[in-house]
């Protein structure tokens, strides 16, 4: 049985509803939750050609991290009022793919458990926007549960 639950949430309406997924797991005996999320910087380093004439590129990543450490705060504030002391993870990287960094994430806590929201992404949007779930399909070595949107 899982005990180490990971759940990785990016502000989407999917993150939130595996976040209360996740905390109604975590909340059974011998369970602990880990909240982590992920600041992809890739987009700034590889394509800014430039920008940084623009804009502080170094200014717009303190303000991503500011925003995911936000995210985080509200998070964890859920997991506590629900009786819990959940551990957080923040990963950040320019070179990486999100999927990977959430398999290494859960690794680093040790986690057997990974909870994501998945948009249910189809067709052409698919193909260009990629499916972050579909990829720790492939890539995971631990157990995932996957919380679908809702239909509208």
């Amino acid at each position: 049985m899982c005990k180490r639950i990971f759940v990785a949430i990016d502000g989407s309406t999917t993150a939130r509803a595996a976040l209360v997924e996740a905390i109604q797991f975590a909340s059974l005996p011998g369970m602990s939750l880990c909240i982590g999320t992920v600041l992809d910087t890739g987009m700034l380093s590889k394509n800014s050609m430039g920008m940084g004439a623009l804009f502080d590129i170094d200014q717009v990543k303190a303000g991503m991290r500011q925003a995911a450490e936000t995210l985080l705060d509200d998070a964890m504030a859920k997991a506590k009022e629900a009786g819990l002391d959940p551990f957080r993870i923040l990963v950040e990287s320019d070179n990486k793919r999100v999927a990977d960094m959430i398999v290494e994430a859960a690794g680093q806590w040790d986690a057997d458990l990974i909870v994501i929201g998945t948009h249910g992404r189809r067709g052409f949007e698919r193909m260009v926007m990629g499916s972050v779930a579909e990829n720790l399909v492939r890539i995971a070595t631990t157990s995932l549960f996957l919380v679908r949107r809702k239909a509208a």
